[in-house]
């Protein structure tokens, strides 16, 4: 009886990660679609909506503690909640990236293009497809797929040097683009920090599935 008590909050506690996850899935596509197709409707409601997936966060912790105090899971279920409360914020923070890229979407929008839409657009694919599939790999607790998806990360790296550099060229031949160079270098870095966020969660799936830390080390 015990076992199934607790095997029916560690469903719950998956499945509200798993909306959590797909509302931030969404917000950043959302966002990076409000600043390919300058659409500020969409980075407006990428903002307002942002307080669910905070209140999510909130959720997923107190549930989180509820368990572990209340029904002290050993072993492996321990290592799955433990995996939760720490994978929660991460994706809260990617959200919040998300909400970042909107409002310089915002900023944006109104300004003459910079000829930067088409790169950055690749590069948030990309992203958002390291995303899904660290999170896919989070849901199946799957540390093979999760380890794949780290070594992503490096491209992701190799894109943002290379776009970043063509920012910066773009700023010292032509100093009327500095303002709009300076919201392009900074929706670059909330891409990158996304990748970085993602291999954090994966992180926490080979310790989830094996207890083991790879955290700063090398593999």
């Amino acid at each position: 009886m015990h076992r199934r008590l607790i095997e029916d909050e560690l469903t719950r506690l998956r499945d509200k990660l798993l909306i959590m996850s797909g509302a931030t899935e969404k917000a950043i596509a959302l966002a990076v679609q409000s600043l390919t197709e300058r659409d500020s409707e969409r980075a407006l409601r990428v903002i307002r909506e942002d307080d669910l997936i905070d209140h999510m966060e909130l959720e997923i912790d107190s549930m989180c503690v509820d368990i572990i105090v209340l029904k002290q899971p050993a072993a492996s279920d321990l290592r799955f909640v433990v995996s939760i409360a720490r994978t929660a914020p991460t994706v809260e923070r990617i959200a919040d990236h998300a909400v970042n890229i909107a409002k310089h979407a915002l900023a944006l929008n109104d300004q003459p293009d910079l000829d930067m839409r088409i790169d950055v657009a690749r590069m948030a694919k990309d992203v958002q497809e390291m995303l899904v599939d660290g999170l896919d790999a989070f849901t199946s607790g799957d540390p093979e797929r999760a380890r794949t998806t780290i070594a992503r990360d490096d491209q992701i790296d190799v894109q943002y040097d290379l776009l970043y550099a063509k920012v910066i060229e773009t700023m010292e031949s032509d100093p009327s683009t500095v303002s709009r160079g300076a919201q392009w270098l900074f929706v670059l870095k909330h891409l990158e920090r996304i990748a970085d966020y993602v291999t954090n969660i994966c992180e926490q799936i080979v310790y989830m599935a094996r207890g083991q830390v790879i955290k700063h080390t090398i593999w």
